[in-house]
């Protein structure tokens, strides 16, 4: 298969994802942005934390909720935990790596506050770590995860929201995890402009 017919591949899996996404999605998708909304109309803040690919899209989120996204709006709560270098160290340094958003979330997280944790296994141990620091702090947890949802999917509460992408391969599905945050700031700008 020539470079050509190999690019127009992945765009038809990507789009094949996307549309099987949008069928089992839209419904989570929409409760994770009332739950965001009501915390943040509350004057509580959206942590965030990720690996890799993740930890981008994690301060993507918190930089279209500081800065604005497609409407004029106040500037909204939200931290990505992925950015401060001497906390990630420090406590990589003189706790674990697992540890390395939960102790944030010890010290930045309040009661009510959301916790945006992503994960395209589901499996990766600072996030588990993080989501029951958050729970520990009386924190909602909305998660974005793939595949069967791994350790996290058992971790999450009623009040928590998982938004399970139905792939197997991680591109693809860090491919619907930057479309459901475009959507969760689609609906903060359309609650809050």
């Amino acid at each position: 298969m020539n470079n050509e017919k190999q690019i127009k591949q992945l765009f038809e899996d990507s789009i094949q994802t996307k549309q099987v996404s949008m069928e089992v999605l839209a419904g989570p998708i929409s409760q994770a942005s009332t739950l965001m909304n009501h915390a943040l109309k509350e004057g509580q803040k959206v942590l965030s934390c990720g690996n890799g690919g993740s930890a981008a899209d994690a301060q993507h989120f918190s930089a279209e909720l500081i800065c604005r996204f497609e409407k004029e709006r106040a500037s909204l709560p939200a931290i990505a935990l992925t950015t401060d270098t001497s906390a990630l160290t420090a406590i990589s340094n003189d706790y674990t790596y697992n540890h390395i958003f939960a102790r944030q979330i010890e010290g930045l997280g309040n009661s009510k506050d959301i916790l945006l944790a992503i994960s395209t296994s589901g499996n990766s141990e600072n996030i588990i770590h993080a989501i029951e620091a958050a729970h520990n702090k009386g924190m909602s947890v909305i998660a974005l995860t793939g595949r069967d949802g791994g350790k996290i999917a058992s971790l999450l509460k009623d009040y928590d929201v998982e938004i399970r992408v139905p792939a197997d391969n991680t591109a693809r599905i860090q491919e619907v995890h930057l479309l459901t945050i475009h959507c969760l700031c689609h609906q903060v700008d359309a609650h809050f402009s």
